[in-house]
């Protein structure tokens, strides 16, 4: 697999530099300028290219080319944000550029509670808690109906915990979720939230792929023509925030999706982290069953940890070879999948992989750098990822 490593632009505090250091092959990047529902051209998207070939490295992927809300809940700007995907598509395909992540998930992006969750070695990690979950919800969100989707003892644990914050953790709880992670399609407010909840009355699972399904029947073809392959990213977590439906969450909502526009072109980034917050994920069984349809991978690990719902675990950011997911078998499947993709001919044969996440470690600590994205974190994850492909 191509050894990426995501970088968030000239503003990112890790140096293009320091990455050759590390045997960093390729570069995931994006745009995250230019809002959701606005094409990319071309000129700002050489811009990029020419930086990080000054830097020595082509741009391999984009993580992500994000999808407005409009489009997910089919609100009449849909049309024209749909227009502008396929004009952004067609501008990366000019420039060379052939492998594009994206998510469906509604309002929020990947959610964590804490982002940095202090570890027995003395590091720290980022942590989603269900009860710190429900306070927002219910306290600082004031969702309406909100009550109906926790058991009776995480409200009471939420009411308890909200009692004894101060003004500063509360603060801090709030831009958590709201803010944006790195990498997040938006930045919202509560105020925000609470508008593009209503958006979504009468959204179900159902309905929501139905609006994924309809959205790549448009995009996909041309991402065929364009020699483009396109892979979706699940939700993460893989379970319902806010009341709102999930679409992405296991191997049979691949399979669902991947059928219904059954196109190279319309593919999976696999995720082992998002995906193995589920007990019942397996991660060779997801390459075996679609081996041919990932064009990505983010490969980190998440450990669950004792909730008071099993359907919404509590989990945090473990060490890449130390959580639930089978990281070596799914790796071995990946590189068995190369190998069958090269023998075929197959011009797309190597998968790129990123270490995604990372705990906070020795010199990260401190730094203030973007939560989950450290230098020393990754790069340990990276190494052992590494270790695994040469020894398969």
């Amino acid at each position: 697999m191509k050894q990426c490593w995501r970088w968030f632009g000239p503003d990112d505090p890790i140096s293009l530099s320091d990455l050759h250091q590390i045997g960093v092959q390729g570069i995931v990047s994006a745009l995250h300028h230019i809002p959701a529902g606005q094409p990319w051209d071309v000129t700002a998207i050489s811009k990029r290219q020419r930086l990080l070939k000054l830097g020595g490295y082509d741009w391999d992927v984009v993580e992500s080319l994000p999808i407005s809300e409009a489009i997910k809940t089919q609100r009449p700007e849909a049309f024209n944000h749909i227009a502008a995907y396929k004009e952004s598509l067609r501008a990366l395909a000019n420039c060379g550029i052939n492998v594009v992540c994206y998510n469906f998930m509604p309002i929020l992006d990947w959610t964590r509670t804490n982002l940095r969750a202090p570890q027995p070695h003395g590091g720290t990690a980022m942590l989603f808690d269900l009860v710190d979950f429900a306070v927002f919800d219910l306290y600082i969100l004031q969702r309406i109906g909100a009550n109906n989707g926790y058991p009776k003892l995480v409200q009471t644990k939420a009411k308890n915990r909200f009692a004894k914050m101060t003004d500063a953790a509360k603060m801090t709880l709030k831009n958590n979720i709201t803010a944006g992670l790195p990498g997040a399609n938006d930045v919202w407010s509560v105020q925000d939230v609470r508008a593009l909840l209503t958006t979504y009355q009468g959204i179900t699972s159902k309905q929501l792929r139905a609006n994924l399904i309809d959205f790549l029947s448009e995009v996909a073809p041309l991402a065929q023509n364009l020699g483009i392959r396109l892979c979706c990213h699940p939700d993460d977590p893989p379970f319902s925030l806010l009341g709102l439906p999930r679409v992405m969450s296991t191997s049979d909502d691949y399979s669902a999706v991947l059928d219904a526009v059954d196109l190279p072109a319309n593919g999976a980034t696999l995720c082992t982290g998002s995906l193995g917050v589920a007990q019942e994920f397996d991660g060779p069984r997801f390459v075996e069953r679609h081996a041919d349809r990932i064009h990505f991978a983010h490969l980190r690990n998440t450990k669950r940890l004792p909730s008071l719902d099993t359907n919404s675990p509590n989990f945090y950011e473990a060490p890449h070879l130390e959580g639930d997911t089978n990281m070596v078998g799914t790796i071995r499947a990946l590189m068995a999948e190369q190998r069958r993709r090269k023998a075929s001919g197959r011009d797309d044969w190597q998968i790129p992989m990123r270490p995604d996440h990372g705990q906070e470690l020795l010199g990260d600590l401190g730094r203030h750098g973007m939560p989950g994205y450290p230098l020393i974190g990754r790069m340990r994850g990276l190494a052992e990822l590494r270790g695994i492909m040469a020894a398969s």
